[in-house]
């Protein structure tokens, strides 16, 4: 069985259309585990629709608006499957994800697996761009202090025997890049699938595209969470930061 782990935040205009993309998957041994962090839309009331006709959907909810990583890691400790995999309340995953992936880990024994994915609008009009589609190494936990590689967390599928603890630090935004970091730091590596699997939808909004936020965030991460020295914190943010700039 697949985990599926997706928080969400007032996501009534996608929620909808993210279930689909996962009802739509071919192979169909999944659970789907929600968390809602207290939405002031319709969010909820779509979960709990979709939840009384399909079994395999299991929606949680906070008490208070606690964030993505409380969120996802809600989910986490309620999931019983043999792999996990995340999915955001705003992406689509093409009908073969799961599947191919899957595959792919299983056939290489492998406990640490992301795709490429392309950027689409609100409209899921594609964008013309993929990323990590040219990615052919494994990635360590040093080649993903410097970012080598994006590693969307819509992307990423993990064998949950495989680590002794899944759950993302407690951070509101980069937690999922945090949690690579600590997988990765075991000795593990995140192997690649080069084919588009997922669509990553771009919102004028997201915090997610806030640039200065972005580095800072990426900074913080490398001082408080991974607790690097000034110099090496120089280092990779420089890697960081040539990547964001110049990688298509």
């Amino acid at each position: 069985m697949i985990s599926i782990i997706t928080p969400t935040y007032n996501s009534e205009d996608f929620i909808l259309e993210t279930y689909e993309s996962i009802k739509s998957q071919t192979f169909s041994n999944w659970e789907w585990l929600v968390t809602d962090d207290c939405s002031s839309d319709s969010t909820l009331k779509i979960l709990k629709e979709i939840q009384s006709y399909d079994s395999r959907v299991k929606v949680f909810h906070n008490k208070i608006n606690s964030g993505a990583a409380v969120s996802r890691n809600n989910s986490i400790s309620m999931a019983s499957g043999d792999f996990i995999a995340f999915v955001d309340s705003d992406d689509i995953w093409l009908s073969d994800k799961l599947e191919l992936q899957l595959k792919y880990m299983n056939d290489n024994s492998l406990d640490f697996s992301f795709t490429a994915y392309s950027l689409v609008d609100s409209q899921n009009i594609e964008l013309g761009q993929t990323v990590d589609s040219k990615q052919k190494q494994p990635l360590c936990y040093e080649d993903m202090l410097r970012k080598k590689a994006t590693l969307g967390c819509s992307t990423v599928m993990i064998r949950r025997n495989a680590f002794s603890e899944i759950s993302m630090p407690n951070i509101r935004t980069g937690q999922d890049y945090a949690l690579w970091l600590k997988l990765l730091k075991t000795g593990a590596k995140a192997y690649p699938l080069n084919k588009s699997l997922t669509r990553y939808r771009i919102l004028p909004n997201s915090i997610s595209r806030n640039k200065f936020k972005k580095a800072k965030r990426q900074w913080e991460i490398y001082r408080t969470i991974e607790r690097l020295g000034l110099i090496k914190s120089l280092e990779c943010f420089s890697f960081y930061a040539w990547r964001a700039v110049f990688r298509k």
